[in-house]
C-alpha cells in the first residue's frame, strides 16, 4: 500500500524508495550495484557548481553515468548564482532531475555558504532556489535539513518558498544541522512539511530496515522515502524494503556466497571506472559489506594493505571460506 509510482515533475520513478546523494560513497559503481536491488531512483554525489563553472574535470568525473539504469538524480551544491547557474544548465543535458544542495552539514561546505549555511539565510536561499529553477530543463528537488539549530528551524519556511519557485519536491532530513548525524531524526518535522506543500515530499533520517520504513510512511504521511547510511555494505535494503511493504513478510538475509558474488562485482565495477587506485576507496565498503561477520575486524586490518585486485580477491575468497 506505501510502495507506489512517484511522479516528480514529468518524471515517474518505479517506486518511491531513493539511494541517497552522499559524498565520497554514492559513485558509480556502488550507484550501481544499489540498482540491481531496485530503488526508484539513485542520486549522484554532490557535485560543487563552482568547480564545475572552473571546469574541474574530476568533479565532472563524479556525473559519470555509463550502464546506469534511469532515472538518475543529479545532486549540486553552491551558493553563486553564476556558477548555480552555469552547473544547472551544464547537468541539465544529462540529468533526469537535478536535487540542490542545502542540508550538508560538513564543515567544509558550510564555510562557504553552501549546504546547510543556507538555511540561516532565506533570502540567499530563495535567489539560490530561483537561480536553479530557472537555469534547468528538467525537474528541480532540494534536499534539506529542519535546519541550522534548534533556534532555527526553517523547514516549513523553506518548503512553501520551494514550492512557489517551482521545486518539484523536497526532500527533508529530519535533523539540523548542529546534530550532524547524531541524536534521533525528528519525523514530526517532516510530517509538518508533508501538510504544508502540494508537491511530493521524500523522508529522510533513520530509516535502517523494513519496520522503521512503514512506520515512517505510516507516521509522516510522505511520498516517498531516502535511504542513506542504512544502504552502506547493504544494497538489500530496498529489495527488502520494497518486499516487505508489498507483503508483509520479510525476506532472509543475504548469504555470505551472495554477499561474497556483490562485493566481487563492486570491486570489478571499481577497478573498471578508475584501476587499481580504486582499491583503497573500496575497503570502508569491504568493512561495510563484512561488519559483524566473524573476525571481520582482523580480516579488515589485514586488507588494509592490499593494492592491487587479484590478491584482495583471493583474501576475500579465503576469508569467506571460513565463515
Amino acid at each position: 500500500m506505501y510502495i507506489k509510482k512517484l511522479k516528480i515533475g514529468n518524471v515517474e520513478l518505479e517506486n518511491n524508495l531513493i539511494l541517497a546523494p552522499m559524498a565520497g560513497v554514492t559513485n558509480l559503481p556502488f550507484r550501481i550495484i544499489c540498482e540491481k536491488f531496485g530503488p526508484g531512483m539513485v542520486c549522484t554525489e554532490m557535485a560543487s557548481a563552482k568547480a564545475m563553472f572552473h571546469n574541474d574535470q574530476k568533479t565532472k568525473r563524479l556525473l559519470n553515468t555509463e550502464g546506469e539504469k534511469r532515472p538518475i538524480s543529479f545532486q549540486i551544491f553552491g551558493s553563486d548564482e553564476e556558477s548555480l547557474a552555469y552547473a544547472t544548465k551544464y547537468v541539465s543535458k544529462d540529468a533526469d532531475i537535478i536535487d540542490l544542495n542545502m542540508g550538508c552539514p560538513a564543515p567544509k561546505v558550510v564555510k562557504n555558504g553552501d549546504g546547510s549555511k543556507l538555511l540561516l539565510d532565506l533570502e540567499k536561499s530563495r535567489s539560490v532556489i530561483e537561480t536553479v529553477v530557472k537555469n534547468a530543463t528538467v525537474p528541480v528537488t532540494i534536499k534539506i535539513r529542519k535546519g541550522w539549530d534548534k533556534d532555527h528551524i526553517v523547514a516549513l519556511e523553506v518548503a512553501k518558498m520551494a514550492e512557489e519557485l517551482g521545486v518539484s519536491a523536497i526532500t527533508i532530513h529530519g535533523r539540523t544541522r548542529s546534530e550532524f548525524y547524531t541524536g534521533k531524526a525528528d519525523w514530526d518535522i517532516i510530517k509538518k512539511v508533508k501538510e504544508s506543500v502540494n508537491i511530493p515530499v521524500i523522508g529522510n533520517g533513520d530509516v535502517t530496515n523494513e519496520e522503521l520504513a512503514y512506520k515512517m510512511f505510516e507516521t509522516t504521511g510522505v511520498d516517498g522515502i531516502m535511504i542513506g547510511r542504512a544502504s552502506f555494505g547493504n544494497p538489500w535494503i530496498f529489495r527488502n524494503i520494497k518486499h516487505f511493504l508489498e507483503t508483509g513478510e520479510k525476506l532472509p538475509a543475504p548469504t555470505n556466497e551472495e554477499k561474497l558474488e556483490i562485493i566481487k562485482e563492486h570491486i570489478e565495477l571499481a577497478i573498471k571506472e578508475k584501476g587499481d587506485i580504486a582499491i583503497k576507496e573500496l575497503r570502508k565498503h569491504i568493512a561495510w559489506y563484512t561488519k559483524n561477520l566473524k573476525n571481520s575486524s582482523e580480516f579488515r586490518n589485514s586488507i588494509n594493505v592490499i593494492e592491487n585486485k587479484d590478491e584482495l580477491t583471493m583474501k576475500l575468497e579465503e576469508y569467506f571460506k571460513t565463515l
